[in-house]
């Protein structure tokens, strides 16, 4: 109500504009490290288990799809996905490694 009075005067109120813009970056920093940092983290952690694939590792690819790498090559790797069935697909479909149990290790968000 007090606003309104002040409104009908004609005098805006007194506010400080400083802090209102360290609330706002306040917000920021605090939505980088909760969203961003560990979107960035989890991106690098599989870009490191993608170039560090080799042979007779058991994968999942990104469509689902369990295999055997039989070859690796530089942007893409030969992946045995039944017997004599070998199809070549790229290092960045690969999300994920299969444990030795059959479960496949999907990092957590």
């Amino acid at each position: 109500m007090n606003t309104m009075l002040f409104l009908a005067d004609g005098a805006a109120p007194q506010g400080g504009g400083f802090s209102g813009i360290i609330s706002i970056v306040l917000i920021f920093v605090i939505m980088y490290f909760i969203l961003f940092r560990p979107q960035q983290k989890q991106q690098k952690e599989l870009r490191e288990r993608q170039n560090n694939l080799k042979v007779g590792d058991k994968v999942v690819t990104a469509g689902g799809i369990y295999g055997i790498i039989r070859e690796v090559m530089d942007a893409a790797v030969k992946l045995e996905i039944a017997p004599n069935t070998v199809i070549k697909i790229a290092k960045t479909s690969i999300v994920t490694l299969v444990n030795k149990d059959g479960s496949a290790d999907i990092p957590q968000k």
